[in-house]
């Protein structure tokens, strides 16, 4: 039996590695823009539930037996949800408008074995640094931040711009392992039957 992640996310793969997992890499390609206008005015953790389900079920059906997991980031500021930047432009705009304050980080998951579903959203609050204009700048144009939800990392390049959290770290990384355990223990599995 392999854990299969339904995504293309260095970070995730990253957390899985370094706990001991060597995962299947299958990204699902799924309309994230259609789906998310197909659920007009749903809540925001409903909002990046659907999407982790969404890649979950792309996947899943291409693995029976595995453990198969989505997962989907956003982040809440001033009630609207966020995601990936993809451009510097956009990375700068969204860090002039969150630096020196507080947003919720929703991340959606999704585990799926044998039938059987595990779901839940796991929210953290960010407090983001007053980081400087050139900062911002600079930290746009490396390049980190722009397929990151949010358009930051709590490791790497960004940690210089988030003064703290109160939730999971790893959740906010992009994948959160308590919550993968106990997805793992209700399918009547071990997280450690999946180490390496």
């Amino acid at each position: 039996m392999r854990l299969v992640l339904a995504s293309q996310s260095p970070s995730r793969r990253m957390l899985l590695e370094q706990g001991g997992v060597t995962p299947v890499l299958h990204p699902a390609h799924i309309d994230e823009d259609a789906l998310i206008a197909s659920l007009g005015d749903a809540e925001p953790a409903d909002v990046v539930a659907a999407l982790a389900r969404a890649k979950a079920t792309a996947v899943a059906g291409e693995h029976p037996g595995d453990v198969t997991v989505g997962c989907d980031s956003m982040l809440l500021l001033d009630g609207t949800l966020h995601g990936k930047p993809h451009t510097v432009e956009a990375t700068i705009d969204r860090w002039r408008a969150q630096r020196g304050r507080e947003a919720q980080l929703l991340t959606g998951h999704a585990v799926h074995h044998r039938g059987e579903w595990y779901a839940e959203t796991v929210s953290t609050t960010i407090r983001f640094g007053d980081a400087s204009d050139a900062d911002i700048e600079a930290y746009a144009r490396s390049g980190e931040p722009l397929e990151c939800a949010g358009a930051f990392t709590l490791e790497a390049l960004g940690s210089w711009f988030i003064d703290s959290i109160d939730g999971d770290p790893t959740s906010v990384i992009g994948l959160s392992m308590p919550l993968l355990r106990r997805a793992l223990y209700s399918f009547g599995l071990d997280a450690s039957s999946f180490w390496d």
